[in-house]
């Protein structure tokens, strides 16, 4: 897609509606009673940011569930290649991908029924959100999950 990023306007050039999150007592309310996380886009590489929140997340007590369709396992645990493909119900969906490839995934976890899908720093997709909150999702955009951990709870 060309043009600003986040893309600010439709193909038509209307102006998109800015999701708002939830409020923080929201968000920490998610985060004290979700026990599962599913990281999306979760790197073997020790230096990448989905690597380090996902090792956060071990620390802080959550079962934390990677989602890469490149490797089988990462941070000693099973590794998956959908949000669909995970055995058990999961609360959070995390995201670490671009924009522009968020939309599968939303729609991955609306079919895990997951709880929530959480879209880090950088990255929203409204259409997608609200196709999220219509399902019955909590959905954070543009927003740190580590940061809001530290900061919230």
């Amino acid at each position: 897609m060309s043009g600003s990023y986040p893309p600010t306007h439709d193909r038509v050039n209307r102006p998109l509606a800015m999701l708002a999150n939830p409020s923080l007592d929201d968000i920490k309310r998610l985060l004290r009673d979700s026990s599962s996380i599913a990281v999306v886009g979760c790197s073997p590489k020790p230096y990448r940011p989905s690597h380090e929140i996902a090792d956060f997340l071990i620390d802080q007590g959550y079962e934390m569930i990677p989602v890469n369709p490149g490797h089988s396992s990462l941070l000693d645990r099973p590794c998956y290649p959908r949000v669909s493909a995970i055995p058990q119900p999961v609360d959070i969906v995390n995201v670490f991908r671009r924009s522009e490839f968020v939309a599968p995934v939303v729609d991955d976890a609306i079919a895990a029924h997951a709880k929530a899908i959480w879209l880090q720093d950088g990255i929203r997709d409204d259409t997608a959100a609200q196709r999220a909150r219509a399902a019955g999702l909590i959905v954070v955009q543009d927003r740190c999950i580590m940061r809001d951990h530290l900061t919230l709870l």
